[in-house]
């Protein structure tokens, strides 16, 4: 079995400049991704459009050019695969990583194989498991806790829950599209962290009553044909309703950290890392990205986490 110097599990741009800075440091590595090339952003809405400008989104000074002020999806998409083609990156993709366990080196098991590795880095983002409600009726099939698309939702009783970015979009497209939104909102206004251009745009819709919304609210429960709730006066309402989109903010795999020794800390579930170092309790084991946020998972991004890679690398170097 190879030994690798590093094995860097997940495919998303962190990764990807973490396989980049390994290059740059003559060290052999694998990306194990169990999707495809930055996955999340693949699975992003259609029509999003990032907060950052482009130049905030690359990565190895690689140029990312866009013919928008902001870029969106699609354009991410071929900029980070274009870079993993040209730069023939080493990616195992719809590989998942299930076991990673520390012994002389680290041994890394996958739903397909097993791989030896120096080091390993943990850069699996957060946009795989839903953040649920646990309410009665959340597993109906009405109830979706993604989004991509307005079509799907014309002409029905749409219910958003949330305040953030994605809730908004969703609201927004949707109405848009011949839908009669309902926000449920649990904050007492819209979130602060919604873009810009976007916020005073569903706060006049809000206003003139095209989308619905309650705030300091909260969903009790969903049927089959309605979704009932408590508003901020303790009233609980029950409206028609065809779809739930739950943009309830999603989480990384909190098990897959604590089944590898990472220390858990606090109630956001902070992984324990050395911020100088990138490095966890666990000797040789880095974690890079917006995993290292636990359930605070607006700390990092890609704008603030590019460095995460330099910093591993830095550390690796020092210790070989």
């Amino acid at each position: 079995m190879k030994l690798y110097d590093l094995i860097i599990i997940g495919g998303g741009p962190i990764g990807l400049n973490c396989a980049l800075e390994a290059e740059k440091a003559g060290l052999s590595y694998l990306i194990i991704e169990k999707g495809t090339i930055v996955n999340s952003l693949y699975h992003y809405p259609l029509y999003m459009t990032f907060f950052s400008t482009a130049d905030k989104l690359e990565i190895a000074d690689i140029p990312f050019i866009s013919t928008a002020q902001k870029p969106g999806r699609r354009e991410a998409l071929e900029y980070y695969q274009g870079i993993s083609r040209h730069r023939k990156i080493n990616i195992n993709l719809y590989e998942e990583v299930l076991k990673v366990t520390e012994k002389d080196n680290f041994l890394i098991e996958t739903d397909k194989s097993k791989y030896l590795a120096r080091k390993v880095i943990i850069a699996t983002g957060f946009y795989d498991i839903p953040n649920m409600m646990n309410v009665k009726g959340e597993d109906l099939p009405k109830v979706k806790h993604y989004y991509s698309e307005p079509y799907p939702y014309a002409d029905q009783k749409i219910a958003v829950i949330g305040s953030s970015n994605s809730a908004v979009d969703a609201a927004l497209e949707t109405y848009r599209k011949g839908a009669e939104v309902t926000m449920i909102i649990r904050h007492a206004e819209i979130s602060k962290s919604v873009k810009y251009w976007v916020k005073p745009d569903i706060e006049n819709r809000i206003k003139e009553g095209t989308v619905a919304a309650h705030f300091n609210a909260e969903v009790l429960e969903i049927t089959p044909e309605t979704i009932i709730f408590k508003d901020e006066n303790n009233t609980i309402l029950e409206i028609e309703n065809d779809f739930v989109l739950a943009m309830t903010g999603y989480l990384p795999n909190f098990e897959f950290l604590k089944n590898s020794g990472i220390e858990l800390h606090g109630d956001h579930l902070k992984p324990f890392y050395n911020e100088d170092t990138m490095e966890t309790n666990v000797a040789g084991l880095y974690l890079a990205g917006v995993v290292c946020g636990g359930k605070d998972t607006h700390l990092w991004f890609i704008e603030n986490s590019r460095v995460h890679a330099e910093i591993i690398m830095k550390d690796i170097l020092a210790k070989i």
